[in-house]
């Protein structure tokens, strides 16, 4: 099993380019079943996660050419709609076929699914809201059974509360849904828009009627399309933050700094200095770093996805933080892992209190999911020594080359067998 070594105590210098999304591939990816025409997709990241949902769409019956970063998608004779537990079990957005296949062939058959221990996330806002479009569901052996016996048919939907994937799910479905679909309390996260801008330019006729709500009218033919997927603001949020706490100065390219303004500005407040560009952003850390409560809550709110992240940076604030997580039930598993390097980090309900004034030092530690593996790599930058991160295929299924664009900017890490 892999792991990695990081030798800490170095200031990052230099220039890292952002891949593109991993949380808007995974839709877009999704979203190609519904057409039988060429597509063309730029700008995916080589991660295993985007690796899991092609093998995935490949099962289904997608010809797929994939080259590092780009990949030609040919549906022409996909007809199969049976996602297994196989490929569906490390991946949550393994879900989002069941929309697409609903829409395509009127049934489906899709494992429930499963993705990192940060919470139930449970899949009811999903099916629900698919039964207003006509879909009948039941639930055997951890696999949902969907049917749409007269098709799906338009209505109107308000989601009893703000998720991403069920957002993303019935906006792929009701592309092909008779007539007009209103949906409401949407989550609106830029990958969500993004999957939006695909759709819209492969032919569906999708439209924001206010800032949480949509209209669909659902389409029957849609055309070839090249689309590059846009950038990974958690990627660029997670640099960020390792320039801010190594006190280091590095220059991301290949992004929208409008995208990230809420990170942007509270980096700002906690002490980093932050130009930006048409499409870049220049951090520099600086070395009083204050204290500050953050609430994570969906966009434009601060990323649950980078609360692991920006708490190694509180940690070395000069007074206490607090962090709420608000998203998720089971997201503190690193604090274990950052006290054992010297933090003071205590958990009440949804709240981590932060002491401050830490001097992380080396230590083995082990990664329990995905943006806590990369927090553990943010401490042992800025740690005395050299640490050794177990567990790090986490890591891989959401970092594009993580080492080597450390490596590039001056952190001594290498990835051990």
């Amino acid at each position: 099993m892999h792991k990695l070594e990081v030798v800490g105590a170095k200031k990052l210098k230099g220039q890292i380019r952002i891949s593109g999304s991993k949380n808007s591939s995974l839709p877009i990816l999704a979203a190609t079943l519904l057409s039988s025409k060429k597509i063309i997709l730029k700008n995916l990241p080589k991660v295993k996660d985007i690796d899991t949902m092609v093998d995935l769409l490949c099962s289904l019956g997608s010809k797929i050419n994939y080259t590092r970063n780009k990949l030609l998608i040919n549906n022409s004779r996909q007809n199969k709609k049976f996602a297994s537990y196989s490929l569906v079990k490390t991946m949550r957005a393994g879900i989002l076929v069941l929309g697409p296949l609903l829409a395509k062939f009127g049934s489906a058959k899709v494992s429930l699914p499963g993705g990192c221990a940060i919470g139930t996330r449970p899949i009811d806002i999903h099916l629900k809201a698919l039964s207003k479009l006509g879909v009948k569901y039941k639930i055997l052996q951890g696999y949902v059974y969907a049917t749409a016996p007269n098709g799906l048919i338009g209505n109107r939907i308000r989601f009893p509360k703000i998720s991403v994937g069920a957002t993303e799910n019935l906006i792929i479905a009701s592309c092909f849904a008779k007539g007009k679909t209103i949906l409401s309390n949407c989550a609106i996260e830029p990958e969500i828009d993004d999957l939006v801008k695909f759709l819209n330019k492969m032919g569906c006729k999708i439209n924001w009627l206010t800032k949480r709500s949509l209209q669909i009218i659902g389409v029957k033919n849609l055309k070839d399309i090249t689309y590059s997927v846009m950038f990974d603001r958690i990627e660029a949020g997670t640099y960020l933050i390792a320039a801010a706490v190594t006190e280091g100065h590095l220059k991301l390219k290949n992004v929208d700094p409008n995208i990230i303004k809420t990170e942007i500005n509270i980096l700002k407040k906690i002490g980093s200095k932050i130009r930006i560009y048409k499409n870049e952003v220049h951090i520099y850390g600086k070395a009083k770093i204050k204290k500050k409560n953050i609430r994570t809550s969906p966009y434009p709110g601060f990323p649950t996805d980078l609360q692991a992240q920006i708490m190694v940076l509180l940690c070395k604030a000069n007074k206490k933080s607090i962090i709420k997580e608000s998203i998720f039930e089971n997201r503190f598993m690193h604090v274990a892992e950052l006290n054992r390097m010297g933090a003071k980090i205590s958990i009440n309900g949804n709240k981590a209190y932060i002491q401050g004034n830490t001097n992380f030092t080396a230590a083995e530690l082990m990664a329990t999911d995905l943006r806590a593996s990369v927090s553990l790599i943010l401490a042992a930058l800025c740690a005395k020594g050299k640490s050794v991160i177990n567990r790090i295929y986490h890591l891989d299924r959401g970092y594009e080359d993580i080492e080597k664009k450390l490596k590039r900017v001056g952190a001594k890490i290498r990835r051990l067998n």
